[in-house]
């Protein structure tokens, strides 16, 4: 089940597809020659720099099992079939930044949660959490960040190489969109799934006051030009454009409809 995915996330790829084959095109024919290798290698090199990451993980954190932590191992199962989503293996590593990522290029892809999450987010915000990388996973965003990294990794004039970094974190961003949209099918909460995104940026929220008035500070955010630039060579779009865009979703047909399916 992927038809949550934000509907421009396919446009942006595709468009950043076809640029990085024109900048190809337009270099030098020994470059182009080479390209091949170069895309080879850089998949080769995050090939093996997944599994030297996942072997270092294993020696610092804890695998989530049914045995070892019951409670988020349950949690992670309800997302996972909730999102019809292949197996995954867990960890919670020891971290004081509220964070999660996945990593992976085949299966189980590894999704890793900071320990320093289960101070601040109830087990609905964690699904959303959860639910957020179960997204990254099911839509193949893991793999293809490798794919398209590697081959915008290609040696290519300066100019076309700026503008490709430009367009690969576009797609970056809107593959947060989709994700979100998983986290928020996951929790089921429209609240939940803003309080989860809030306490990323805040921290603890105990309270609606207290978080009324993160939001109105987080709605800032696009209120100024040095975030807005800012944000063109991120990977993750402000936070107020992903809440806003959550809301946007939450009060759609198509996520309503697909509710009803599950």
């Amino acid at each position: 089940m992927t038809n949550y995915r934000y509907a421009n996330e396919t446009l942006i790829l595709i468009g950043t597809l076809l640029l990085i084959v024109a900048a190809l095109l337009l270099t030098s024919v020994p470059t182009l020659c080479l390209s091949p290798l170069f895309v080879l290698l850089m998949v080769l090199f995050a090939a093996q720099s997944n599994r030297a990451h996942h072997q270092q993980l294993m020696q610092q954190a804890y695998l989530v099992t049914p045995q070892s932590l019951p409670g988020l191992a349950e949690i992670v199962e309800q997302c996972r079939r909730r999102l019809r989503v292949g197996p995954v293996q867990t960890y919670v590593v020891r971290r004081r930044e509220l964070n999660a990522y996945t990593f992976g290029l085949s299966d189980p892809n590894v999704i890793v949660l900071h320990s320093s999450l289960f101070d601040v987010m109830d087990a609905d915000e964690m699904r959303f959490i959860i639910g957020h990388e179960l997204g990254h996973v099911a839509l193949g965003h893991t793999w293809l960040n490798t794919l398209v990294g590697g081959m915008a990794g290609v040696p290519m004039p300066a100019g076309a190489a700026l503008i490709l970094v430009f367009v690969f974190r576009w797609w970056n961003r809107a593959c947060e969109y989709s994700a979100d949209r998983a986290g928020l099918i996951a929790c089921g909460s429209l609240n939940k799934a803003i309080s989860a995104l809030v306490q990323l940026v805040v921290g603890d929220v105990n309270t609606q006051a207290e978080l009324q008035r993160a939001l109105a500070l987080i709605e800032q955010q696009d209120d100024s030009f040095g975030n807005i630039l800012s944000e063109t060579l991120a990977t993750h779009p402000m936070i107020v454009r992903r809440i806003e865009k959550l809301r946007q979703y939450a009060a759609s047909a198509e996520y309503r409809q697909l509710m009803q399916s599950l």
